[in-house]
């Protein structure tokens, strides 16, 4: 099968009210982090991370609606599905879908193969830098969450991601370089960290009134 003969089916999963932080963008920009990664890594199978990577959200859409609980979970079953209607060999099948089943931040399982740690750092990369820093006031504004407030600051903040888009960054996005699987992912992590710290200096500095 054709890679990109899956793709419109893949963006048909994208309806048009879904957040601008995990439209189909994201998906695109995940595939271009992705594929700076596998010229790191020739050992990977191209296109088991292609597959993965154009089918690793099709769940969102139905989380986000309450549908269903968890969309990696479910993204890996209907998958499974999908590829196997179209005559993939098992064998990929299983690699892709593992790849799906575990990449979301907050999975309680943890990658086994090099194609799902590329998968997992190209989705988690694309949650820092600039770019990032969009998608987390975007999301947040979404939800009606707040922006910062100086009385819950992140150590006082018992939640686990952040009360406030500033909390979030403090508990979520600037550990996420942590979480890199691969060697190259953890260098462009580092690189797009630091941007998101340079910008939380920033703001901290507005909000006291000093520039």
């Amino acid at each position: 099968m054709n890679v990109e003969n899956l793709r419109e089916t893949a963006r048909s999963y994208f309806d048009d009210e879904l957040s601008p932080a995990h439209d189909w963008h994201h998906v695109e920009r995940v595939e271009a982090l992705a594929e700076r990664l596998l010229t790191e890594y020739d050992a990977a199978d191209e296109r088991t991370v292609r597959l993965a990577v154009l089918l690793h959200d099709i769940g969102r859409a139905r989380e986000d609606r309450g549908e269903i609980a968890d969309h990696a979970r479910w993204g890996a079953r209907e998958a499974r599905s999908l590829l196997a209607e179209r005559g993939v060999d098992g064998e990929r099948i299983d690699a892709v879908c593992h790849a799906i089943r575990v990449h979301r931040y907050s999975s309680d399982r943890e990658p086994e193969t090099l194609e799902a740690e590329i998968l997992c750092d190209a989705d988690n990369l694309d949650a820092l830098g600039a770019v990032g820093i969009a998608r987390c006031f975007t999301y947040g504004g979404e939800r009606g969450e707040t922006i910062h407030d100086p009385d819950l600051p992140p150590e006082a903040d018992d939640t686990a991601a952040g009360a406030t888009q500033y909390n979030h960054f403090h508990k979520k996005i600037l550990a996420l370089p942590e979480r890199m699987y691969t060697d190259a992912g953890r260098a462009l992590a580092a690189d797009r960290r630091a941007v998101v710290a340079d910008f939380l200096e920033r703001f901290e500095r507005e909000v006291d009134g000093e520039v």
